[in-house]
């Protein structure tokens, strides 16, 4: 597209059952009798691999998937069941060498010092290539899964009662990521140190208690499992407003958003910087990528004639909160170009069909963009952290004395959260 080289970007991709498409099942390449098999998303993560994708991501809920934003279904024409996210990610781990894994956590109901020991093992039986999306849940038959409290049915998205309830969740969510990785600081490194000789298998003033407590969580620590290969395995989240741009500046590694146009994702970039720097984060590297649908065929027509082919299998228009891109992978490098220009340092690719759409991926995007320059030819770092140019934080707590107590939240912390509740 243009002649003056770009910075090379980073590539994802969103796993979800059979492609994001609804009726993805009922297309010839698709296994969905393998749905529920180890095998099918090792074969999925494998492919992803070899197109030398930075990381995957994997779906997960607390409910089954539904058509309707806020409640079940009755469909039974559409795929429905998952397997949980972050043990499909333990399985695959050993099977793979460098492509990160990435799975979904819901955090609402569910409880941070299971999830920052879950993703801890994770990082360990990964050789440090662990990261989670953590993801709120508004709906209420998911709260009444577990019966410890109620989430209040709103239906009037833009009034008073959705932006306090979704407020709520955000900064419940922020809360949950400070506890986890906190917890994953409470062993400094080097706490264990193994000597049969001496009879000494931890130093126990390496371990610190967190003494978290807010509103939502009084949590002790420390963890029960040392820290990470990564220190922090990497954090990211879906946005796609305020409040969530909020989450995003305070708490992840990576956000993801879902621009239309490259006007929409400077406009999305200034807001979540901004914010960055109200939660005293402006000196920390936070990644922005683009999320886009991907219908990807040897050319534009085949491209549009398989998008309408799904619609008509589905009985309706498929719909996104992304972009929907149907074409060639030379035409969706030039649009990953023209975002790339306004800012954003990668994307996280929705394949509409995974066993058509990945593939078009791995072995027709990625050597486009590889002859463009923007797109690495080999793995160039050992851990997610690594291939993202993330540095491995320092620990919290190795640099206090002991005895003083867990550090204070900052400031412009505390401000955000009360900005947000």
């Amino acid at each position: 597209m243009s002649s003056t080289p770009s910075a090379p970007l980073h590539l994802a991709v969103a796993l979800d059952g059979t492609g994001w498409h609804p009726a993805s099942w009922r297309e010839e390449v698709a296994r969905p009798r393998d749905l529920f098999t180890a095998g099918y998303w090792a074969d999925l993560v494998a492919e992803a691999e070899h197109g030398l994708l930075d990381f995957v991501t994997i779906e997960d809920g607390l409910g089954p998937q539904s058509s309707h934003f806020l409640e079940p279904d009755d469909r039974t024409d559409q795929v429905r069941g998952r397997l949980d996210a972050v043990l499909v990610a333990a399985r695959i781990a050993p099977l793979t060498r460098h492509i990160g894994l990435v799975p979904t956590a819901v955090v609402t109901h569910t409880e941070p010092f299971h999830l920052s020991k879950a993703v801890a093992t994770l990082d360990y039986v990964s050789g440090g290539r662990a990261g989670v999306r953590v993801q709120v849940s508004a709906r209420p038959a998911d709260a009444a899964h577990f019966g410890r409290r109620t989430v209040p049915r709103v239906d009037d998205y833009e009034g008073p009662a959705a932006r306090e309830l979704v407020g709520d969740l955000f900064d419940e969510a922020a809360d949950y990521v400070e506890v986890v990785r906190r917890l994953w600081d409470s062993w400094e490194d080097g706490a264990e140190i193994r000597d049969a000789a001496t009879g000494r298998f931890i130093d126990r003033d390496k371990l610190h208690y967190i003494d978290f407590e807010s509103r939502h969580f009084h949590v002790r620590g420390p963890s029960i499992t040392p820290r990470p290969p990564q220190g922090q395995p990497v954090i990211t989240a879906l946005a796609h407003q305020t409040v969530p741009y909020q989450l995003v500046a305070r708490q992840a590694d990576i956000g993801y958003v879902t621009p239309h146009d490259p006007d929409q994702a400077r406009a999305v970039l200034a807001e979540i910087r901004a914010e960055q720097q109200a939660a005293g984060r402006s000196d920390e590297p936070v990644h922005v990528f683009a999320d886009l649908v991907v219908l990807l065929d040897e050319d534009q027509t085949a491209a549009e004639a398989r998008r309408d082919r799904l619609d008509t299998a589905a009985g309706e228009p498929y719909t996104s909160d992304a972009r929907i891109f149907a074409g060639t992978p030379a035409q969706l490098a030039d649009l990953l170009e023209e975002f790339q220009a306004a800012g954003l340092t990668g994307f996280r690719l929705r394949p509409a069909v995974l066993g058509h759409d990945l593939p078009a991926i791995t072995r027709g995007l990625v050597p486009e963009l590889q002859r463009r320059g923007l797109f690495r030819h080999t793995y160039e770092a050992g851990t997610l952290r690594g291939l993202l140019g993330l540095p491995r934080p320092a620990n919290r707590y190795a640099t206090r004395p002991h005895g003083d107590g867990p550090p204070p939240a900052p400031a412009a912390r505390e401000a955000s959260r009360t900005a947000t509740a």
